[in-house]
């Protein structure tokens, strides 16, 4: 099987996450955290920069590694680091999808998060704060 090797930021600002709603591909319409493939050279770190930047024309300071996911798709496995982030500034713009919503953990999962980014949310709960 396949191994996809993606990054993805939790975006944090006043003790609410950023969840986004995908606009493309075999999953759309499914909530996930921001991010994508990580490209040949570059740190996961840096992947998760420019991915923002890509999806949401955002600048981010990544603080804390989270967690690492692993999960297996029906076609592929999906190997994805995640990042606790903050925004530089407070605007960002959809460039590649639907739709967008800020939520704190009493709310987290009030979303259809994709089956992995679902073990992110878990990890976010046991974690017990942002």
């Amino acid at each position: 099987m396949k191994t996809i090797d993606v990054v993805a930021a939790i975006i944090e600002k006043d003790g609410e996450i950023l969840a986004t709603q995908r606009g493309y591909g075999e999953f759309e319409g499914g909530w996930e955290f921001p991010g994508g493939k990580v490209e040949a050279g570059e740190t996961p770190e840096q992947a998760i920069v420019r991915e923002i930047k890509e999806e949401l024309n955002a600048s981010i300071a990544v603080r804390d590694f989270l967690i690492q996911v692993e999960h297996d798709y029906p076609t592929f496995h999906l190997s994805m680091k995640c990042y606790l982030c903050t925004l530089e500034d407070s605007s960002f713009q959809l460039l590649e999808h639907h739709a967008a919503k800020w939520l704190d953990l009493a709310h987290i999962e009030s979303v259809d998060w994709l089956p992995a980014d679902m073990k992110v949310v878990d990890a976010l709960e046991k974690r017990g704060e942002l």
